[in-house]
């Protein structure tokens, strides 16, 4: 319905005959066809539909006759370009997207919305175009988004890999989806937190026109011959079809051929316009590609289907999913397991969803039949499993329930409700085991821990946390001091070593090593909590021996690449990737399997250090398993060549180091040259730190970070270059420099210059005397390197192309090194408001700094404007101020904000006060870190077995 200025207007409008405006996106054929079931529904409701789309006509008006449907062709985005039918060619998307979305949008928005009033609209519909739901609010209408996936989350992934120069497309689609009403989520779904109001709906697939026997009469096509429908989207054209590809007795039909191509006696060329459905239902399988579409013909039609991975096709995973659990429930029925059909289709049940959802929408506190399916939809289906957290006052019951079925061999929990919780986690799979199948509303990966380990054997369990960056930031790499906290979310990893004939192997590992023919060799097993709330498995294995080239470990380029074979695995690099670095640093050799476990509570994309934790966390229960004594100090270091060469992050080293050396509730200080732990600084009691989340996922992975930090490199090979120069030519004037000033200490100091290792240690002083001027605010990477070659770094590399800051980036560790060391010095000295006042000026002097880079966020800098609005306000200063200071941390652009404050209560209330303003503003409810716990080294691990007696089933 139109939203009227009168809320009686609008109860009181029709409900017997809406106008739907229902928007489909340029990306394949697999949302126009499943629109068309759900446009079909709305038709034979009575309802007016116009579509609006890019794809061909035909698609609509061959599956609807009727004078209620109205097609408008129009393309207002474009999906992702396909170098060939399988692979993805990321930068040419964001390319293409900018040019088909972002550069006309004013325009697009204009016409939409007076289109939109023209046909009167009473709903509009996306699956899933952007600019739909600002249109539609522009317009003073309704919106809802159909779709298993959401462009902000495909396009991520795609900036962070190769379209750093396209960052801004992200956000704007994602603010763009947040104008829509809910979320109409399909199986097979990504994440999408663009979205705040979800509603689950079964598959929504074409229905059949012919029957398989009548299809196959019209193709000629016996009952007795076996038949391959080959379906790739459309795009097979150019590949060379043999005869001898295909078995005898078998026929392929071929999906979008060229007029042109000439195929094999035994391949069949179909039409354009092929309605796919009924030949799917007609064949005995299907080889293609995964989309939506296919997959969920697939499963309707309960067709076998063979697919091809497809690179960079980041939704893949998820729908592969989809087919594993019908998979599953497949073979339980077979085994005598009864399921329930559902009382609706699918798309009666998405037809449904979009009228009583607007109608809920309009009229508030309606008395409306509702039915069960659509208040239960989130229960029916599994909401996602987080890793267990436990409230402290839940201690003594979790101590009872580990030390009820583990003896401690080595090492103390310390007392940390999240270890606690974490065991009894681990003493639940065995029960899970035990029945042989996991509750229906359990996780895969669940059922997959279940069977990871021999109970009969020893376990390892390590702990490690994230880290709050309080002052230091990405001036690590540059030399400076920084000042970490341990937050209390932390990872946990729980490993056992097996021999090979011992260790229990995955059935497609099994397959794997009878295909070798070698006998039993070591595997690792991986299982990783959490794998629905971001794009990736939720479990990984390989054979040790893919480590080895040759007589030796494999080199770190090797792995990197074998690692991003998989976009849905790549997250294994950080867990697996620990197993490499000591295999090539250290020499050791692993003889035996790993079965490795992790659970993190340490949010991902956040800005608090998520990877290092996972990093230090599964080396630390390496190590332990293994007999290796490796000090905190060094495994940090070994944790950061894991994250700079097989993952490919540009990171310094405070992450690693705070997570394996931290205490609680102390900073951690270190002077980053490379890794030296100068002290830990306990935290006045009247003062207090909180991170707060903006929302907006941070990657330190992102190409933003990795130019800051060449920019930076940048301008210490210029700096050193320029004292070489003023060196040389001492006897002249340089820049306002008379020999006079450069006799004795004036020498020296240029001679330590001209030979600058770290960025950090040029004072402030003489970078603003002599250098400053000196430095471009910005270069490109050809003209960099044609004077100067090389900028000495070795994980970053520097793109010709590329536009670079110099001047900012370069002055940033410079000033931050010297604000930390005032902060440190500050945070001693006596307590007063001047105190407070200095230590909160040098937190928004570093956040300022951070944006002059280009690290910035709308959401961080709003986050931090409310705290200043916060502390200068009327009632803050008559209770003589609570929140002084903030800043962005980690990374930047997004992330966290590092909070600075009395510790009191009134504090606490303020940062409840600004969570809710930021929600309010921004439709996010972020999240707020407070609390530390103890790194890694001072955790150490544990040995635990399992208990004979709790292995016993109980009697009922």
């Amino acid at each position: 319905m139109r939203i009227v200025k009168e809320a009686e207007e609008a109860v009181s409008a029709s409900r017997n005959h809406l106008v739907f405006a229902y928007y489909v996106t340029g990306h394949g054929f697999g949302h126009a066809t499943r629109v068309i079931e759900v446009v079909r529904h709305l038709i034979l409701a009575g309802h007016d539909v116009h579509v609006v789309s890019g794809a061909p006509e035909f698609v609509f008006t061959s599956a609807i006759q009727s004078p209620r449907l109205f097609i408008r062709k129009v393309l207002l985005d474009c999906g992702a370009v396909q170098a060939d039918a399988l692979t993805v060619d990321r930068l040419a998307s964001l390319e293409k997207y900018h040019e088909t979305a972002v550069v006309p949008r004013a325009s697009i928005l204009a016409t939409e919305v007076e289109w939109l009033n023209s046909i009167k609209a009473d709903l509009v519909v996306s699956d899933v175009v952007p600019v739909a739901c600002r249109a539609a609010a522009d317009a003073g209408i309704r919106s809802v988004c159909v779709t298993n996936f959401s462009w902000d989350f495909i396009y991520a992934e795609y900036v962070m890999a190769a379209g750093h120069y396209h960052r801004s497309i992200v956000w704007q689609i994602a603010e763009d989806y947040s104008h829509c009403e809910f979320l109409i989520r399909l199986p097979g779904y990504c994440p999408m937190p663009a979205f705040r109001d979800v509603v689950d709906v079964p598959l929504v697939v074409r229905r059949l026109h012919k029957q398989r026997k009548e299809v196959r009469k019209e193709l000629e096509i016996g009952e007795d011959t076996k038949l391959v429908i080959l379906n790739f989207g459309g795009q097979p054209a150019g590949w060379k079809l043999k005869e001898e590809y295909l078995p005898p007795g078998w026929l392929c039909l071929v999906c979008g051929a060229s007029e042109t191509e000439e195929l094999p006696p035994n391949f069949i060329k179909l039409a354009k316009d092929a309605y796919t459905p009924d030949l799917i239902a007609a064949s005995d399988c299907m080889l293609g590609k995964i989309g939506y579409g296919t997959v969920s013909e697939a499963l309707a039609y309960k067709l076998p289907f063979v697919f091809v991975r497809r690179d960079y096709f980041n939704e893949e995973p998820f729908l592969r999913n989809m087919l594993e659990v019908a998979a599953h429930i497949l073979q339980e029925t077979a085994s005598g397991k009864n399921y329930a059909s559902d009382k609706f289709s699918g798309a009666r049940r998405l037809r449904d969803a979009i009228v009583l959802g607007y109608q809920l929408q309009r009229a508030p506190g309606r008395d409306l039949c509702i039915p069960d399916w659509f208040a239960n939809a989130e229960s029916e289906l599994g909401l996602p499993n987080k890793s267990p957290t436990l409230p402290v006052e839940g201690r003594g019951a979790h101590m009872e329930s580990y030390m009820e079925h583990f003896d401690v061999l080595h090492g103390d929990v310390q007392g940390l409700p999240d270890t606690m919780s974490f065991l009894k986690s681990l003493a639940e799979l065995n029960s899970v085991y035990d029945s042989g199948m996991a509750e229906k509303r359990q996780m895969r990966e669940q059922k997959a821990a279940a069977g990871l380990f021999n109970w009969e054997e020893e376990i390892f369990v390590t702990r490690a946390p994230g880290r709050l960056d309080v002052m230091g930031g990405i001036a690590d790499y540059s030399g400076s001091l920084v000042l970490q906290l341990p937050i209390r979310e932390a990872c946990h990893v729980a490993l056992q070593r097996n021999h090979p004939t011992k260790h229990r192997l995955w059935k497609h590992a099994q397959a794997r090593q009878n295909a070798k023919g070698e006998g039993s060799k070591p595997v690792l097993q991986i299982v990783s909590y959490g794998s629905e709330l971001s794009n990736r498995a939720p479990t990984f294995d390989m054979d040790l021996s893919d480590f080895m080239d040759g007589e030796g470990p494999m080199s770190y380029e090797k792995a990197r690449k074998y690692f991003a074979q998989d976009p849905a695995q790549k997250w294994a690099a950080y867990i697996a990737g620990t197993i490499l670095v000591l295999m090539r640093e250290l020499g050791v050799r692993f003889e035996d399997s790993i079965s490795l476990l992790v659970s993190s509570t340490v949010p991902e994309g956040k800005g608090v250090s998520s990877s290092a934790s996972v990093e230090v966390a599964s080396m630390s229960a390496i190590a332990a398993a293994h007999g290796l004594s490796i000090s905190p100090r060094d495994l940090a270091l070994l944790c950061q060549k894991v994250e700079n060469h097989i993952v490919g992050a540009p990171c310094g080293v405070m992450d690693q180091m705070t997570s394996a050396c931290g205490e609680a509730d102390k900073l951690l200080a270190m002077v980053c040259q490379p890794a030296e732990v100068i002290g830990l600084v306990d935290i006045p009691g009247h003062i207090r730190f909180w991170g707060i989340d903006s929302g907006i996922r941070h990657s330190v992975g992102g190409a933003d970070y990795g130019s800051v930090r060449i920019g930076a490199f940048m301008g210490r090979r210029m700096i050193k270059s320029r004292a070489s120069e003023l060196l040389s030519n001492s006897s002249s004037l340089a820049n306002g420099i008379s020999h006079d000033d450069l006799e004795d200490d004036g020498i020296e100091l240029l001679e330590s210059e001209s030979s600058l290792y770290y960025l950090c240690n040029l004072p402030p002083h003489r970078y603003e005397a002599i250098y400053a001027k000196q430095l471009p605010e910005t270069i490109t990477g050809e003209a960099f390197m044609e004077k100067y070659s090389d900028h000495n770094d070795a994980v970053t590399v520097i793109d010709p192309k590329r536009v670079y800051g110099v001047r900012a980036c370069a002055r940033h560790p410079i000033y931050e090194n010297f604000r930390v060391k005032a902060f440190k010095a500050l945070l001693t000295s006596a307590t007063s408001d001047d105190q407070l006042t200095s230590l909160g000026e040098l937190l928004y002097q570093c956040h300022y700094s951070y944006s002059a880079c280009g690290l910035g966020s709308d959401g961080t800098d709003r986050l931090v404007q409310l705290v200043q609005d916060m502390q200068h306000s009327k009632l803050s200063k008559s209770e003589d101020g609570t929140l002084y200071g903030a800043k962005i941390t980690g990374g930047g652009s997004g992330g966290t904000v590092c909070v600075m404050g009395r510790n009191s209560l009134g504090s606490s209330h303020q940062i409840i006060e600004i969570q809710q303003r930021y929600k309010g503003a921004t439709g996010f409810l972020p999240y707020v870190f407070y609390g530390s716990s103890p790194g890694a080294g001072r955790f150490g691990y544990l040995k635990i077995r399992r208990r004979l007696s709790s292995l016993k089933p109980k009697e009922q």
